[in-house]
């Protein structure tokens, strides 16, 4: 298959000279990744649920690593930067911030710049706590704050099988995928 140049650009005429336009992708795709250390005297969120653990996130926010591994896709994937740039760790305004009210933002931004959510694929790496008896709470609490429906979320869990710091129970990580499509013309 060959692309040409009218498949990337599209071409308009204004005051008799020709204009190139890039045109709009139809999806997108975003990538995001995100490691917060564990600390004794924090309450372990992940997805937006509250998760039984010795430890917490530590984190300038409530360092909950899945959702910001989901913001960080979904910023990433409409073009619009990362959470650092929206959300900043040195704005006083952020500190203790609920994960969940960043995602709503930046899903927000997603949407108001063209894109919709299409899926979310993402994983938590952690020694422990085990899991699986919490992702249907955070997939519902995920698709209930991105206004998707739950089949467009998944969430899987993972050991770093004592290998590194996430091994060794030093730390959290989670890395996301999403799928964004372009509103559809007078949408």
């Amino acid at each position: 298959m060959t692309t040409h140049t009218t498949d990337v650009f599209s071409a308009s005429t204004t005051d008799g000279k020709q204009a190139v336009q890039p045109m709009r992708p139809a999806f997108r795709v975003g990538e995001g990744w995100d490691c917060h250390a564990l600390v004794p005297g924090r309450v372990l969120m992940l997805g937006g649920v509250p998760i039984a653990h010795t430890h917490g996130l530590l984190g300038h926010s409530d360092a909950d690593v899945l959702l910001h591994a989901v913001t960080d896709a979904l910023l990433g994937g409409a073009g619009l930067g990362d959470i650092g740039r929206h959300f900043p760790d040195t704005d006083p305004r952020f500190k203790g911030a609920d994960s969940g009210v960043l995602l709503q933002e930046a899903i927000s931004r997603v949407r108001a710049s063209g894109y919709d959510l299409l899926n979310v694929d993402c994983t938590v790496v952690a020694q422990a706590p085990k899991l699986a008896g919490y992702m249907a709470s955070m997939v519902q609490r995920m698709a209930d704050l991105m206004g998707v429906h739950p089949n467009c979320v998944n969430v899987k869990a993972k050991t770093a099988e004592r290998l590194g710091p996430v091994g060794q129970g030093l730390s959290m990580e989670a890395r996301a995928v999403v799928l964004l499509s372009a509103h559809a013309e007078g949408a």
